[in-house]
């Protein structure tokens, strides 16, 4: 089994192409999805955007995505020990040095993998072209 995760607020295709890549890895992909709560602590005061179970819900239909779980730490790794997937895949735009996940992965023998980012897409880059759009005057 594979897992990834994030907000996934406003879900893009730098997104999709993550998820993608992460479930070639493996048989099956589950997400582990930050809590509401948690996206407020680590991206600030307006996001998430959309609700946990708007995220949710859209994440559960794409067809690389078996499972969707909501985590409510700032980091998933109490829910990675928990859960123990093989492999747990980021985005390459991560560093494995720096993500504070990775050392309870690799301490029950899970491998963390970086797959190839997608460049241009950032949900806080959208949010914000999103504000400037619509307070601006035309």
């Amino acid at each position: 089994m594979v897992a990834s995760g994030g907000c996934f607020d406003l879900l893009h295709a730098g997104h999709v192409a993550t998820l993608e890549a992460a479930r070639r890895l493996g048989s099956s992909l589950v997400v582990l999805l930050n809590s509401d709560a948690s996206v407020r602590r680590l991206k600030g005061a307006g996001r998430p955007v959309v609700p946990a179970d708007a995220r949710r819900r859209v994440l559960e239909a794409l067809d690389c995505v078996d499972a969707v779980v909501l985590f409510d730490d700032d980091d998933p790794g109490a829910s990675l020990a928990q859960l123990r997937p093989d492999v747990w895949a980021k985005g390459g735009d991560y560093d494995t040095a720096h993500l504070p996940e990775a050392d309870a992965v690799r301490g029950y023998g899970g491998r963390v993998v970086l797959v190839p980012f997608v460049a241009g897409w950032s949900t806080t880059d959208l949010v914000a072209r999103a504000t400037v759009a619509t307070t601006t005057p035309a």
